[in-house]
């Protein structure tokens, strides 16, 4: 799905960086900021609706996944603020301009919540280091807040991925490619 391309150059920006390459940023950001704020959305829906005998375990481990997502929102938007740009944080914004679909599952038992999840870690995470590699050619200190966020998506995907891998190190789900898909082979181990 194709996207409205807008022009995001600031009327001023950082001292050291052009205009233009700070639209560029912009934009960049923005869809960060919308992909971080859908991210905190959908760690409280999995918090709200696990079920199962892991229940208390994924239900502690997401609050503190949630917390750190929305100060990573948060420093996204100060960025692209400091940048000159507009933080859109509204969810008409996010639903407008994101290129991905809803979280697809409801109420469901702990591991199936993870295996759907590592997908949507999986997802982020390659667009976050693809951004990395973007801000990189601008400006080292988009570049670096991303690397450190990357760091902490990676770890948050570390922990959700413990739940699914079994002995041998093999993931239950590594060759599943949609979110219901991830949930029903997690639905199995748990």
């Amino acid at each position: 799905m194709t996207k409205e391309i807008r022009d995001l150059t600031p009327k001023y920006t950082v001292p050291g960086i052009e205009r233009e390459a700070a639209g560029r940023l912009i934009g960049l950001l923005r869809m960060r900021l919308h992909a971080l704020n859908d991210l905190h959305l959908t760690l409280k829906h999995v918090h709200w609706n696990v079920v199962g005998p892991h229940f208390i375990a994924v239900h502690q481990m997401i609050d503190p996944q949630v917390d750190r997502v929305r100060d990573m929102a948060d420093d996204v938007a100060e960025r692209l603020a400091a940048l000159g740009g507009v933080a859109q944080g509204t969810p008409g914004a996010l639903v407008s301009e994101r290129t991905w679909d809803d979280y697809a599952i409801g109420r469901a038992d702990a591991i199936a919540h993870l295996a759907a999840l590592d997908l949507v870690y999986t997802g982020l995470i390659e667009d976050v280091r693809t951004s990395i590699k973007e801000a990189g050619q601008i400006d080292p200190a988009t570049e670096d807040l991303l690397i450190e966020q990357l760091r902490d998506l990676e770890q948050f995907q570390w922990f959700v991925r413990a739940h699914l891998e079994n002995a041998s190190g093999a993931l239950a789900t590594d060759t599943a490619r949609f979110e219901e898909e991830a949930a029903a082979k997690g639905a199995q181990l748990g």
